[in-house]
């Protein structure tokens, strides 16, 4: 073995991977040697995506909330791949800023709905193929939110914090099989958008840098290569943990 942090001969199927925290993911994988399959509901920038990785990137267009179709989707993306699914990083989502006493309960089931449901329906789809191989990883991409109280976000922080439960259950029943279950937890990721938000707001943005011990955002490789440690044989001992990489902003004053 070349590096303990190889993922060689190793494909990952990338929920959400087409933009964001997703992509940056996936743009590590590839550079540690890994094949992908990108999963988001628009093809346009899923392509683009892949254009951009090179030839060890793919994608399957589907919307992961059909929860009967979570088998055709692992199917899809093992064919697409010409490899079957090793790695599985559950990272799609969906955000909603409301007050709790104007969260209604559709709100509240949409984003659990992707957050959680999903998430298993995949999880269970892929649990066979990696039985089968006798090795495997599942990610989850859990928030900070899970950790500390953040105003308007009830639902997010719900469905988030669900993944502790998820991944020691999962953990529990999978690893003495070989497959190892683990979650990372971002902090405040730099993208346009949350750029532009804080900008406007420079107040918020002053906060939000306060609360970081390293005193900056991080970026989606940031995030990536945490996942890359945790799918790779450098974590062979390491399994039913959530990791945050925040910069110091949930132990923080």
């Amino acid at each position: 073995m070349k590096t303990p942090f190889t993922l060689e001969n190793e494909t990952a199927l990338i929920t959400g991977g087409g933009t964001g925290i997703g992509l940056g993911i996936a743009r590590c994988m590839v550079q540690s040697g890994a094949r992908v399959v990108l999963v988001g509901r628009r093809e346009e920038p899923l392509a683009k995506a892949c254009a951009d990785l090179g030839e060890r990137a793919s994608f399957v267009a589907a919307d992961i909330t059909r929860l009967d179709a979570a088998a055709e989707l692992v199917a899809a993306a093992t064919k697409v791949a010409q490899s079957p699914v090793s790695i599985l990083v559950n990272n799609a989502g969906t955000h909603l800023k409301k007050f709790a006493e104007d969260t209604t309960p559709e709100d509240f089931q949409n984003v659990l709905t992707t957050h959680v449901l999903a998430a298993h329906a995949l999880t269970r789809a892929a649990i066979p193929g990696m039985l089968a191989n006798g090795h495997g990883s599942i990610l989850f991409t859990s928030s900070m939110a899970a950790f500390m109280g953040v105003p308007q976000v009830m639902a997010y922080a719900a469905a988030k914090s669900a993944y502790f439960g998820m991944v020691s259950t999962l953990s529990a029943e999978l690893s003495a099989k070989g497959l190892r279950v683990n979650a990372i937890a971002p902090g405040w990721i730099f993208s346009d958008m949350t750029q532009q938000a804080l900008d406007r707001d420079p107040a918020r943005k002053a906060r939000v840098l306060s609360r970081i011990q390293m005193g900056r955002m991080g970026n989606p490789e940031d995030i990536g290569w945490a996942a890359v440690y945790l799918s790779s044989p450098a974590a062979a001992y390491v399994t039913g943990v959530t990791l945050p990489v925040d910069g110091g902003a949930s132990v923080g004053f």
